[in-house]
């Protein structure tokens, strides 16, 4: 049984086709899109996350039986009720309520079935948008340079005023790579567009000059992705890699910092000299071997990884190395990206001194794709191509995810959340300094470290139990991915449980 929610905009209310369950009964508004902010949508969320059945329960059990019959589905962990999921709280199968902190692995911007928008495609252009999904490199629509324009480019990272969409981090990671190479190529060629016959030929065979060796140079504990080229740069875990071919590209020690920052800042800094060191020179090494880097790509925050971070002079002395060298710098905000830190982009934090050359994007933001200077535009169509090239309904809906962001201030919600969080997490860690350590990050893209990994695990499987999703990162870590309209309240349930977990652990 559904109960109707009554959608309030300015002082105008009205009949919306918006549902909450009739579990709720305890259920209140969510208030950072409604009270004092205002202007917003009201949501009425549960009072708290509630579990009913041993996790996970019968009916997921069954749902993972079914599954496994038709694929290799051993990594569902549990199956979602979209229909009853809210807000900050997610409803699995079964119908237990839970705290959401991870939202899908960091993609769902502005909780479940935000008002705002289950009503995108009411309207009928929108929805003919969403059943004709064109072809965006040869058929796109009437009003896709304008989308681009106000949609896209409106929140670009600042100096980058080109775009290319396409359909997932990966891929979006894996084009930005072949823009490097293209460019890396057309200066070699002195800006010259035709092709040597040699070049022609010898693509054909997958070997120089037409297929040449360059390599892209990633950190280790990097996830970039899981497409090949994509998957050369990823360092996280051995199962993303094992029995797929490979390029031969370096890979260099990314900073391991100490917490916390101000009483380790010592050893910090020669973490950074050490792997801008090792950069260096494993460039050397590959220009010497006649394979030279055309790019780095690097997190601004190591999220598959382990949540490691990296100071803002790491990020502007590799830049500078990559301007020294004339290679791309490639900043991979996939999981960063769209506000979790309390900025539009993370590296926004980092105070570079030229723009990044490429900035790649996906999860929050709906679609895929990555923003990058005017000169790493292919001077030739068809080299960043595919069928879709993205997913104009996508844009559809980050169009209106924006417009939430902007209007109901989400974006300072986070960083007050994330301060009211991080200083809880810090209480936290003081109370129980045997069992976790190495609070981190920034606004609510937040992280701790369990003392082993079958303690980190242990507690990922007890705050399930308890009505609390999480994720898991690195070799003990556990990562904190709320949506955007996480508040203080929630911030409590949260801590509340964590506690008496640890409690139980101690």
């Amino acid at each position: 049984m559904l109960r109707r929610i009554v959608k309030t905009q300015g002082t105008r209310a009205s009949a919306s086709p918006l549902f909450y369950p009739a579990a709720f009964k305890d259920a209140v508004y969510l208030s950072s899109a409604c009270g004092s902010r205002s202007g917003g949508t009201k949501i009425k969320e549960p009072a708290g996350p509630k579990v009913i059945t041993p996790i996970p329960g019968p009916k997921t059990k069954q749902l993972l039986k079914e599954l496994n019959e038709i694929q290799q589905a051993n990594s569902v962990s549990i199956f979602s009720d979209f229909d009853n999921s809210i807000g900050n709280y997610f409803v699995d199968a079964d119908g237990n309520i839970f705290l959401d902190t991870y939202m899908q692995i960091s993609s769902i911007p502005i909780g479940y079935n935000h008002p705002d928008l289950l009503t995108v495609f009411e309207d009928q252009h929108n929805l003919r948008v969403l059943v004709n999904r064109p072809a965006l490199g040869v058929y796109p629509g009437n009003d896709w340079p304008q989308k681009m324009r106000d949609v896209l480019l409106a929140v670009a990272p600042p100096g980058l005023d080109m775009v290319s969409t396409m359909m997932c981090g990966a891929c979006s990671n894996e084009n930005a790579y072949k823009a490097a190479f293209i460019l890396y190529q057309t200066k070699k060629r002195c800006g010259k567009l035709d092709f040597s016959d040699e070049e022609v030929k010898s693509v054909a065979k997958n070997l120089p000059p037409g297929a040449p060796n360059l390599a892209v140079l990633s950190f280790n504990g990097a996830f970039h992705g899981r497409t090949l080229a994509s998957l050369a740069t990823t360092r996280s875990k051995a199962i993303q890699k094992l029995d797929f071919p490979s390029f031969d590209w370096p890979v260099a020690p990314f900073p391991l910092y100490k917490y916390p920052l101000d009483q380790c800042a010592d050893y910090n800094k020669k973490q950074d000299e050490k792997c801008l060191s090792a950069v260096c020179e494993l460039i050397e090494k590959w220009e010497k071997k006649n394979h030279p880097v055309a790019a780095v790509v690097v997190e601004p925050v190591q999220s598959e990884g382990g949540d490691n971070e990296a100071s803002p002079e790491f990020f502007q002395q590799l830049q500078q190395i990559c301007i020294g060298k004339g290679i791309s710098l490639i900043l991979d905000e996939v999981q960063t990206g769209c506000g979790p830190t309390g900025k539009m982009w993370c590296h926004e934090y980092f105070d570079l001194p030229t723009p990044p050359d490429m900035v790649t994007f996906s999860k929050k933001m709906m679609t895929g794709g990555f923003y990058f200077k005017r000169e790493l535009r292919p001077p030739q169509p068809f080299r960043i191509f595919n069928t879709w090239m993205g997913d104009p309904s996508k844009v559809v809906l980050l169009e209106r995810i924006l417009k939430v962001m902007k209007r109901d201030n989400l974006l300072k919600l986070v960083l007050e959340t994330g301060q009211y969080f991080k200083c809880g997490l810090h209480e936290v860690e003081a109370e129980f300094p045997n069992l976790i350590h190495s609070v981190r990050g920034r606004g609510t893209l937040l992280a701790f470290t369990a003392c082993s990994p079958q303690l980190r695990d242990k507690i990922i499987v007890n705050l399930k139990k308890a009505g609390i999703m999480g994720g898991a990162c690195g070799a003990a870590a556990i990562r904190l991915r709320p949506a955007l309209i996480f508040e203080k309240k929630h911030t409590d349930i949260y801590l509340d449980k964590l506690r008496t977990v640890l409690k139980c652990l101690k």
